[in-house]
């Protein structure tokens, strides 16, 4: 595409041309035989991916819907929000905007979560659901979400609600083997697809609750989509272009191995730690909870972040992140996820040398 500047932010990424070609399918009615039998085949698809045996519900909109959805549906006296960063900070601030009781359970930025801190709160026996963001995407940490899974199978009264919007597929998340009440990603980030839905699970002890808890709503009503999910069908009408690309997209994700993939993202991660530390700087979380799908660096050398990135842009065609929330401009962000291989990233990283040479840097 002319002047088409290659995106290494972190969502939405960069969307091959076969998926935006599956993206622009002509037309279909979504209460038709032809939309049936496309959700069958994508929720196989799915199911896979999630590695569940029960549902997995598209929603057309992004993340948050479905984060303020599992609020609404499954929080009947009082949430826990850990929190470690921009996005998972605001959950809790999502949780008080529903009129829920909500406590913050929170750790500097860059720092992880991690079941010892999360235990004693959950001993007091106060609380019935505890959200976590397993890649929290401002500082490029990477919480230990099988360990803490671990230990909420301790507490099977607590619904356990996780954020895997930036994670997903791009390492492993078994549904079912974590445990999980509602594990919930986003399309334009590791799947990358156009922004626009969210996909997510819930287990059947949480829709069993959700029976119970008033004032959910309609449209992120999970019994809704339930309901609907039996005839094979949304709730209400949904963008039937990302059906098409997410079953295009679904094909090449089981085509390349779900293993392979994981192995990609983690040599384009180590990749981007690799140039970032060999060039002077340091990454921002704490090591060994650097996240796999972007890398947050500090801007250790004090480099003028917007005036390389005008410059990477303008020379080279493509843009990264120049930091996010209080950390812009202390840090930037590298995004390695979705399509990207060791390849494209190493065109990115030269790029970034030759931008930042022309500066001065």
């Amino acid at each position: 595409m002319k002047n088409h500047i290659k995106l290494f932010i972190p969502g939405p990424v960069e969307v091959s041309p076969s998926t935006l070609q599956a993206f622009a399918s002509p037309m279909i009615g979504h209460r038709s035989p032809e939309f049936q039998s496309l959700y069958r085949e994508v929720q196989t698809g799915l199911q896979k991916l999630f590695q569940t045996q029960g549902p997995v519900f598209v929603s057309t909109s992004s993340a948050w819907g479905v984060m303020e959805a599992a609020i609404r549906n499954l929080v009947a006296r009082r949430v826990l929000c850990c929190a470690n960063g921009a996005f998972s900070d605001k959950w809790y601030d999502v949780a008080l905007r529903c009129g829920k009781e909500a406590e913050k359970l929170s750790v500097p930025w860059g720092k992880p979560i991690t079941p010892e801190q999360i235990e004693p709160y959950l001993q007091t026996g106060r609380f019935d659901a505890l959200t976590l963001v397993h890649n929290e995407t401002s500082t490029g940490l990477m919480n230990p979400l099988e360990e803490i899974a671990q230990l909420l199978k301790h507490y099977p009264e607590v619904s356990f609600l996780v954020d895997c919007v930036s994670s997903f597929s791009a390492v492993p998340t078994p549904f079912e083997q974590l445990g999980a009440d509602v594990l919930l990603t986003g399309s334009q980030k590791a799947l990358a697809l156009p922004p626009g839905i969210s996909l997510f699970a819930v287990s059947e002890r949480a829709l069993q609750k959700a029976r119970s808890i008033p004032a959910r709503g309609f449209y992120f009503d999970f019994l809704e989509f339930e309901a609907n999910h039996r005839k094979s069908m949304t709730p209400s009408t949904p963008s039937i272009s990302h059906f098409f690309a997410l079953r295009h997209k679904l094909a090449e994700i089981f085509q390349e191995g779900l293993e392979a993939r994981y192995e990609r993202h983690r040599r384009n991660a180590e990749l981007v730690r690799h140039w970032a530390l060999s060039r002077g700087f340091e990454l921002f979380p704490a090591r060994g909870f650097e996240s796999v799908t972007l890398t947050c660096i500090r801007n250790t050398r004090g480099i003028d972040v917007g005036a390389w990135i005008a410059r990477l842009r303008e020379r080279f065609g493509c843009v990264i992140d120049g930091g996010y929330g209080k950390i812009r401009g202390m840090t930037f962000r590298i995004s390695h996820m979705g399509d990207e291989t060791p390849q494209t990233i190493q065109n990115l990283l030269e790029g970034l040398d030759r931008a930042l040479d022309e500066l001065g840097g």
